[in-house]
């Protein structure tokens, strides 16, 4: 769409399935110490590792429902990072948190101590992704897509569909809760601004923040708008990364699209399922993505 994509991604790069035979992954996380990828089946409420080497191999369950009762609709862990200590932190759709691993990357063990679980008393929806700052303030989105009936749940304590920050004391703050449904976050390099994805069909928008010296949110306006494309392309704005020239690699309908720091659409990544996340690796010469039963590598420059 653009010639600036050609200094982005190399012109006869191949996408190569490097996973597959899934439900629905989400939230890979490259680890670079590891030389793993990390991502979430969430069906499956299982975490799996893929290297090299030995390909894709089970990693962890339950990864995001640990109850007793059994219960349907997306259990499992959805976005996945690493804190400041390199601790695996959740993004717990069947426990409705957020969570942390306390047993060390090398030795995973479903054992997960809360980070947040409730706002002024009431349990979150189903915190889906989440993005850290320089001051290891945890921003995240909270849909309603881990609740079995989704916005009719009647186990739905939140009236909104919510992006909160957690200090690293565990308070936890409402930043917005105007986006029906909020998906993907990151920020851009210097963190003075934000992205969110809204994977409504009906407001299929990223949105694009300020962020003030305190970390709150102001003068909201869409960034890019996947309104009036075609329908029959697959999948909706979902996760998103942002590489360290402020280049956004944001899945969406038809496939992963690649904007410039001003939003301007540089290309896409077509693929035919529909896409749910995706991440860099440390060099930012290799892209994964989460891609419905699917999990791809691109190489770029």
């Amino acid at each position: 769409m653009d010639p600036a994509i050609d200094k982005i991604i190399l012109t006869d790069s191949k996408i190569e399935i490097i996973a597959e035979g899934f439900e629905w992954c989400e939230g890979p996380l490259w680890l670079e110490n590891e030389k793993i990828l990390l991502f979430s089946d969430i069906p499956r409420n299982t975490i799996y590792k893929w290297s090299e080497k030995n390909s894709a191999e089970f990693y962890l369950k339950p990864s995001g429902y640990t109850g007793n009762v059994e219960r349907g609709g997306e259990t499992g862990s959805n976005g996945l990072l690493l804190d400041m200590n390199g601790s695996l932190i959740l993004c717990q759709h069947g426990d409705r948190q957020i969570a942390k691993m306390r047993s060390p990357i090398s030795q995973p063990r479903a054992r997960f101590t809360p980070i947040a679980k409730y706002f002024k008393g009431k349990k979150f929806n189903s915190p889906n992704d989440a993005t850290y700052n320089s001051k290891q303030e945890l921003y995240f989105t909270d849909p309603p897509y881990g609740l079995e009936k989704g916005m009719d749940d009647s186990s739905k304590e939140i009236a909104f569909q919510g992006v909160y920050k957690i200090d690293p004391y565990g308070n936890v703050k409402l930043m917005i809760d105007s986006i029906t449904r909020p998906n993907g976050i990151a920020f851009f390099p210097k963190e003075k601004q934000l992205i969110i994805a809204n994977s409504d069909p009906s407001k299929p928008n990223w949105y694009i923040y300020n962020v003030k010296d305190d970390g709150s949110l102001f003068n909201g306006k869409i960034f890019y708008s996947a309104i009036g494309i075609d329908k029959k392309q697959k999948g909706l704005p979902d996760g998103l990364k942002i590489d360290s020239k402020g280049n956004v690699f944001a899945t969406g309908p038809g496939g992963v699209w690649i904007f410039d720091k001003s939003g301007k659409q540089l290309g896409k990544i077509k693929l035919a399922e529909a896409s749910s996340n995706c991440a860099l690796s440390a060099d930012e010469k290799t892209l994964f993505i989460t891609n419905h039963m699917q999990v791809l590598r691109i190489k770029m420059r």
